[in-house]
Formats: structure tokens, C-alpha cells, sequence
């Protein structure tokens, strides 16, 4: 934990507009990513979720895909990563997205009634993301047992547990920005 907490707080901090975004491996995959803090992020992952109530592992693109595999390959839990393209398989579920900072569709894919879920995201928000995933993963008949994500900032996160109280959504590490700083909150 002390790792990822280190490297977030050294982050670089850039100004979109008004809005103070802070750029770290995890989240944007820039600077270049430290494999001692992918693989930290990843036993913190492995230790969080319960492995023996979960069928599959679900990444959402783009930095999912880093994210996810590692766990993927030591758990032995299958992984599927909800992408921004669309690939008119059987099965596909649409889902729209609708974040603080992006609008547009994702795609699930290989998802099967029944199966239990764990999502592993790198940052929450406003949790517009996660919510329409949610949508998604109901609408292919499975159920989100875990969402884990890496960085917590704002209310995001809260407002999913409120509405989703049977799902165990938690974070590694929550943060906020003040100014050009990050502040650390746990």
C-alpha cells in the first residue's frame, strides 16, 4: 500500500480548463508504469476480493487491460475487459456511458447468465462508468459481486453503494485534489 500511496503523491498534476487532473501509470498509463506498483496494485487486489465466489474478472477499457491480466493469470479466473468498440458478437450487451467528462457506448462480451463478477477498475469518480457496467453485466443475466478500484476520488463511490447495496464496492486508495495537489484521504 505504501507504494501506490508514494507514487500517487508524486503524480504530475495538469489543468484541464478549470479541472486539476492528476496523471499516474495506474490511471493513464503515462508516466511509464513501475512494475513493483502493478504488482503491489495487484496483490492488494488479490487480498480484497473473494475469489471463491467469483467466475469471471471484468476490466473496463482502457487501463483495465494492464490492470486486470496480472490478476487474472495468478487467480486463474478468466478475464473479460468492456470495451469501446463495438464487435457484433452473439451475446453483445450496449451499454451508454455517461461520465463527469465523457459520453459514448462501451460493449460486453463473453459475459453468461449466471456468473458471478468481480470488477476491477482504476478510478471512480463520478461513477458513471461503473453504473452503466452494472446495467450491462444485469442485462447479460450475471451478477457484479466485487467492484474494486484502484483510486477513489469524489462521491462517486458512495453514490454506488447507496444504490447497489448488495454489490461489495470498495477502494484501495481515496483522494482528492486541491489545487495543483493531491491530498491523500486514507
Amino acid at each position: 500500500m505504501d507504494l501506490l500511496r508514494q507514487s500517487l503523491s508524486n503524480a504530475p498534476v495538469i489543468w484541464k480548463g478549470d479541472y486539476p487532473y492528476f496523471i499516474h501509470p495506474i490511471t493513464d498509463g503515462v508516466p511509464r508504469l513501475d512494475a513493483k506498483v502493478l504488482s503491489a496494485v495487484s496483490e492488494l487486489a488479490i487480498q480484497a476480493i473473494d475469489w471463491e465466489d467469483t467466475d469471471l474478472i471484468l476490466g473496463i477499457e482502457a487501463m483495465g487491460l494492464p490492470l486486470t491480466s496480472p490478476i487474472s493469470v495468478q487467480t486463474g479466473i478468466p478475464l473479460v475487459i468492456a470495451r469501446k468498440r463495438k464487435y457484433d458478437l452473439d451475446g453483445e450487451v450496449v451499454i451508454d456511458q455517461n461520465t463527469g467528462y465523457s459520453k459514448g457506448s462501451m460493449y460486453l462480451n463473453d459475459i453468461n447468465p449466471g456468473e458471478k463478477i468481480a470488477i476491477i477498475d482504476d478510478v471512480l469518480s463520478t461513477g458513471g462508468t461503473l453504473k452503466a457496467v452494472i446495467k450491462g453485466i444485469k442485462k447479460a443475466g450475471a451478477e457484479v459481486k466485487h467492484i474494486l478500484v484502484v483510486v477513489e476520488k469524489g462521491p462517486g463511490l458512495e453514490k454506488l453503494k447507496n444504490e447497489y447495496p448488495e454489490i461489495k464496492i470498495e477502494s484501495l486508495v481515496k483522494l482528492e485534489m486541491d489545487g495543483d495537489k493531491i491530498v491523500l484521504l486514507n
